[in-house]
């Protein structure tokens, strides 16, 4: 009954004496809540069908799912040829067919691992009731001047994007239409679990948050590994240590790391002191990271990467 589950989540954010008033955010708060009571179904295979340019069909079989019903797979298209930035709508066949765009990026150009929460969506993750009612109960709010800004990085560089969050696939339907609404569209990578618990989500955002991050840019980089990486996150969790970690493995790879200096709440303000931004970034050149309050901090910073010929440096690298 989704109902109680409604009314387990509204009394633990503060919203029991409200919620009931309110259809609309009750009605909200089931709806954010329904993926996390769907039925997960693993070692299931299905089939994907592939739409090239030239109309010509590859199909796949994909799978199988994992014990979150997740499936994380490459598939390889064999010697066809599609020129970066063409799209074309995939689906999964069968009784219930789904389709998604996918557009295709070639080898060499720029790519961005941009983080979610309080990196561009404002969740709280620095206190657990607010993090619970940022998620349920309200509408999603983008982080003031991110939108402008990352739509900027767009019109300099034209990367590939991938956001990283380390919320659970539960959530994608929320994150994606959020995404979707004030961002350019990019995969997005959540961790590889369906929770059937909703306070797990908790869990979920906290812990090992840097060795999560770390892997899943390692697998970015297994996939484009001649892109420059630029990479975005904030000071609430462990953004700094991950992308630190990763430049110091691969510092051809990653040519610019943004950090967002989240203020105002009283325990930010051990996070958020200098001492701990110098020994995260410990051994990464001044140049490559900054940590910023305003977006507007980085425009410049992209301009200047915008500038450089990515093409040139790496023949001339070989």
């Amino acid at each position: 009954e989704i109902g109680a589950f409604v009314a387990a989540v509204s009394d633990l954010i503060g919203l029991d004496g409200k919620v009931g008033a309110d259809e609309e955010v009750r009605q909200r708060i089931a709806r954010r809540l329904r993926p996390f009571l769907d039925h997960v179904v693993p070692d299931r295979l299905v089939t994907l069908e592939i739409v090239l340019p030239d109309n010509w069909t590859q199909s796949h079989i994909i799978g199988p799912s994992n014990q979150g019903g997740i499936i994380s797979q490459v598939v390889c298209m064999g010697e066809h040829l599609a020129e970066d930035g063409a799209m074309v709508k995939p689906y999964i066949s069968g009784k219930h067919r789904v389709s998604m765009n996918t557009v295709f990026s070639a080898p060499e150009g720029w790519l961005v691992v941009s983080d979610i929460d309080d990196t561009v969506k404002i969740t709280r993750t620095y206190e657990d009731l607010g993090m619970l009612q940022t998620t349920f109960a309200e509408e999603p709010q983008p982080v003031d001047g991110m939108p402008e800004l990352y739509s900027h990085i767009q019109s300099e560089l034209r990367p590939t994007w991938f956001y990283v969050s380390a919320s659970p696939y539960n959530l994608y339907p929320f994150l994606h239409e959020f995404l979707h609404t004030h961002y350019n569209p990019g995969t997005m990578i959540l961790r590889d679990f369906s929770w059937r618990d909703p306070t797990s989500l908790l869990k979920s955002l906290t812990e090992h948050t840097q060795e999560y991050k770390v892997d899943r840019a390692e697998k970015i980089h297994g996939w484009f590994p001649r892109r420059w990486a630029i990479c975005i996150g904030d000071s609430t969790q462990k953004d700094p240590e991950a992308y630190a970690e990763i430049y110091r493995k691969h510092p051809d790879w990653v040519q610019a790391i943004f950090i967002r200096k989240v203020t105002g709440p009283v325990n930010m303000v051990d996070r958020n002191k200098p001492e701990r931004f110098k020994e995260a970034f410990k051994g990464v050149p001044d140049h490559i990271w900054k940590v910023f309050e305003q977006p507007d901090e980085v425009y410049n910073l992209i301009d200047e990467l915008g500038k450089r010929d990515i093409t040139s440096e790496l023949t001339s690298s070989k």
